[in-house]
């Protein structure tokens, strides 16, 4: 195996070499540094997919016809873990090239026929380069987007906060409680097995849950007596209000179901769509449950928390009517036979 180096005056670009021919790797060596690249030349082709995985290169002069594989074989094996490097074949002859159909499926970006003369080779190695430079740009352009767009989502979610914890501030009930249906939400959903992205969904869905409520009055919200008709409707407000808060940020498109629907019962009788059984989103019918839950075995103005016996009969009662009847069984299971989670779940919010 024989490799060789180069990188005085580099233009920054590295070119890797590979043919088992010691004069034409010598012979581009030559070429490519004259042309300001950082080069690097092997002989063996083993070795060389080796240093790709090793080392970082922008782009691959490939001999197609070598031992112990050839150029092909190399490719394959580069793709296997880097999709990203530009790769020229050279062929000794256009009739020794590859098909096409290998050319696009390992995604070699051309080829090249042999000559003593370098300038075709040369053209497209520069054509290669502005590519690779493109594509570098439209790289770091994405990450700056991705950057910004993670610091606007932390500001968006940062506001959403303030709101939440205004209303906790405004109805002493509500503290804690929408923490709790997040936490009893996420412990369904891994119940169901549900995948981590969903889980943080329902997560963050569980948290914002009665954003809706600032919009609520407070001389309703904080009302100690039995809410009249018109009281009552004020409150069936607050899914849409929260919804309409979250719309304009699209981060929260995903839970916007949740806010929305989570007061829609599975026998069509909920609110504010009256949407029935199935058509009810998912995590909406799952927050549904944590939801209900959390308001019965917690202390209001009015009554002392539910017992667990209580909970439980109510919970079964309403399957098929208010809760989706597949969903309430697996928390009964939860609160039979798994109750020590629940338990660490309000151990959390005392």
């Amino acid at each position: 195996m024989r490799k060789g180096t180069y990188d005085a005056n580099s233009n920054g670009y590295k070119i890797i070499v590979v043919d088992d021919e010691p004069g034409i790797v010598d012979s581009l060596s030559i070429f490519l540094k004259r042309s300001g690249y950082n080069f690097t030349g092997v002989t063996d082709p083993v070795e060389a997919i080796e240093l790709v995985k090793k080392e970082h290169f922008d782009l691959m002069l490939l001999d197609f016809i070598m031992t112990p594989l050839h150029g092909d074989q190399v490719v394959e094996e580069i793709r296997k873990f880097n999709r990203e490097l530009y790769i020229l074949l050279l062929t000794g002859h256009k009739d020794l090239a590859p098909p096409l159909e290998t050319i696009r499926r390992l995604d070699i970006q051309g080829y090249c026929e042999k000559s003593d003369k370098f300038d075709q080779l040369l053209l497209l190695v520069e054509s290669g380069i502005k590519a690779i430079s493109q594509m570098n740009l439209i790289k770091e352009i994405n990450e700056e987007l991705k950057d910004a767009n993670q610091r606007l989502e932390k500001a968006y979610m940062e506001s959403i906060e303030t709101l939440r914890y205004t209303v906790e501030a405004k109805d002493p009930y509500t503290r804690g409680h929408s923490d709790r249906v997040s936490e009893y939400s996420v412990l369904i959903g891994k119940y169901l097995g549900l995948p981590e992205e969903d889980l943080k969904i329902l997560r963050i869905g569980g948290l914002f849950h009665d954003i809706g409520k600032i919009g609520v009055p407070d001389s309703i919200l904080l009302k100690t007596e039995k809410l009249t008709d018109d009281e009552y409707s004020e409150i069936k407000n607050h899914p849409s209000i929260g919804a309409h808060i979250l719309s304009n940020a699209s981060i929260f498109k995903d839970i916007i179901p949740i806010v929305k629907h989570h007061h829609e019962k599975y026998d069509g009788n909920g609110y504010p769509s009256k949407l029935k059984g199935e058509d009810i989103p998912l995590f909406a019918r799952i927050a549904a449950i944590a939801d209900t839950f959390d308001a019965m075995t917690s202390k209001r103005t009015y009554r002392d928390s539910l017992g667990l016996d209580i909970v439980k009969a109510e919970i079964e009662r309403c399957k098929g009517t208010q809760f989706d009847p597949k969903l309430a069984d697996i928390f009964l299971d939860i609160l039979n036979n798994h109750y020590t989670d629940i338990v660490e779940i309000q151990s959390k919010y005392l």
